[in-house]
């Protein structure tokens, strides 16, 4: 993109710089500290960028122009000229009755779409009235046990006016088969069901433990719901990719975007593996990144992992769609930055988040509460949460062109820098035989908990501040509203079963639940007999304990 002789004067006037000015003010002054690196440390930051940082770019091969090959600047024409990101904020809160009331206050607060959190014990594959449930029913989410409980969660809400997330995975089969089942009664073609799954297990083995069958069932599970869903509900995202957990585990930028895409190529070779055209699912595949403190490292993160899917889904995968090129992602804002102590600034650390993730062309965004640092957020901190989008959207500017922040020679340089440390992430991934080997060799943990520990002692040891935590504190107790889940509460979740179960029909349930034993037993898609047993009512843990039955659980510990 620059001549040669003009970059050789960039240099010469850099010199000149640093011995004219830059050296006397350092000589007198000195800077705040003797080196600044990105916000987890992945990458060095420099004093200053100039053309000559970048001066290997190509624009046709490294920036293109937005929805076109490689992606860098987004994967639509219009970014968010034609249309806003989908405003999605999390809730799920203790009984269906309540998250259908913070749904419908969402959508009247001008939420564009729904993100559905369910409580531990669902998330596990386990009944309300389950013993291991105990004392976690409706704690961290919506408790879900039947169709009957979806019913109500989406009563009054079309399925085919709204887009739904649900962050579930290891039984994401069932979810999705309740919410199909929902849209069937209130008469929605499932062709115009929108929304997207999680159903990203292989993360769970990394970060966040909520699995339950050991990884090649769980995988068959997977690519089931993809040929599924390309067939019956081509507008619903099948999986999401997440490296949102891996972030929050405590890992780089690159690493995120290594092994979410790690993960990605596992997903997409497993599908191949199971006899299915790479374009026939690919479209249908989205991602859910992270949306960290330090904005120009995030955007620049974004906008290297959609460069970096083009290029892997065309080498790799001879992928012919550009749609299954595209790297579609959700953005939340970092949960793990947000502090009990001075819990207003958590209010300034997502806006900075949201714009973070705004800048990289999120295509959905969740922005958290000030308060989920210590419980689910109150309706007032979601109100506020979701004023960040919109205050973002239509007050900023940020959403009035695309990819504002190209052509910066710094974020230029450090999109670079994250594609290279990314890639060669990658490379030792395979060598070590891909996702799953380098999991089963602890490999992968092992990078994420070295990250995060020295992160921590540089906190611990002032080295980096944390506002209000380690610098600028004050002695002052929070004062907030805390949402709880009470064991009444539990124990009417557990009444409402019993009525259920009562009152269906118990052969319709044991026919169904037999006919997805015999299914797992051999090689047929499980999606169509999953749909069924919940349309007669089976619940949660009836199912998974077929397949828990069929497959074992994962132990952890023992070889995936």
């Amino acid at each position: 993109m620059f001549d040669d002789d003009d970059l050789a004067s960039i240099r010469e006037a850099k010199s000149e710089w640093e011995a004219e000015t830059l050296d006397p003010v350092l000589d007198r002054f000195g800077e705040r500290k003797e080196e600044f690196d990105t916000d987890t440390g992945g990458q060095t930051v420099e004093r200053l960028y100039t053309p000559d940082d970048v001066s290997d770019l190509d624009y046709a091969d490294d920036l293109g122009f937005p929805g076109e090959d490689p992606y860098t600047r987004g994967v639509y024409s219009t970014g968010y000229r034609g249309r806003l990101w989908t405003m999605r904020q999390y809730a799920g809160f203790g009984t269906p009755e309540e998250t259908n009331e913070r749904f419908r206050y969402l959508i009247d607060q001008g939420s564009s779409g729904l993100s559905m959190a369910f409580d531990l014990p669902t998330q596990m594959g386990y009944d309300s009235d389950a013993a291991m449930s105990a004392g976690e029913v409706g704690k961290s989410g919506v408790a879900i046990d039947t169709l009957a409980d979806f019913e109500k969660v989406f009563d009054g809400i079309p399925l085919d006016e709204v887009s739904t997330s649900m962050t579930i995975n290891a039984p994401a089969s069932v979810l999705l088969a309740m919410y199909i089942a929902v849209g069937d009664k209130q008469g929605v073609d499932r062709e115009e069901l929108r929304g997207t799954i999680q159903n990203d297990v292989l993360k769970e083995y990394v970060a966040r433990n909520t699995y339950i069958y050991p990884p090649e069932p769980s995988m068959r599970i997977i690519t089931d719901i993809f040929e599924f869903c390309a067939r019956e509900t081509p507008n619903f995202n099948t999986i999401s990719i997440s490296g949102y957990h891996i972030r929050e585990a405590g890992s780089t930028a690159a690493q995120e975007v290594a092994f979410t895409l790690g993960n990605g190529i596992e997903y997409v070779e497993a599908a191949l593996d199971a006899g299915l055209d790479v374009d026939s699912f690919a479209p249908q595949l989205s991602f859910f990144f992270n949306a960290h403190n330090n904005i120009l490292e995030e955007a620049a993160k974004f906008r290297a992992a959609r460069r970096m899917w083009a290029q892997i889904m065309e080498e790799r995968f001879d992928a012919d769609d550009p749609q299954s090129k595209q790297l579609k992602f959700h953005t939340q804002t970092a949960g793990s930055t947000l502090t009990a102590q001075q819990i207003e600034n958590n209010v300034v650390r997502v806006a900075y988040q949201a714009l973070a993730a705004v800048l990289g062309g999120t295509q959905s965004l969740h922005t958290n509460g000030k308060d989920e640092a210590l419980s689910l957020p109150t309706e007032k901190s979601v109100r506020t949460a979701l004023r960040t989008q919109q205050i973002l959207a239509h007050e900023s500017g940020a959403a009035d062109t695309i990819d504002p922040l190209a052509g910066s020679y710094y974020v230029e340089s450090l999109t670079d820098d994250i594609e290279d440390e990314a890639f060669d992430l990658l490379d030792t991934v395979d060598d070590k035989g891909g996702m799953l080997s380098a999991i089963q060799q602890q490999w992968v943990q092992r990078q994420i908990q070295d990250v995060a520990y020295e992160r921590q002692q540089e906190i611990e040891d002032g080295e980096r501040t944390i506002v209000g935590v380690n610098e600028f504190e004050v002695d002052e107790e929070p004062e907030v509203d805390i949402e709880e889940v009470t064991e009444e509460d539990e124990k009417r979740k557990i009444e409402g079963l019993e009525s259920v179960k009562a009152e269906r029909d118990d052969d319709a349930v044991a026919e169904r639940l037999a006919a997805l034993r015999e299914a797992a037993e051999g090689d047929e898609n499980l999606m169509p007999y999953i749909v069924a047993a919940v349309k007669a009512y089976a619940t949660v843990g009836e199912i998974c304990n077929v397949l828990r039955d069929v497959f074992g659980e994962y132990q952890p510990g023992t070889a995936l």
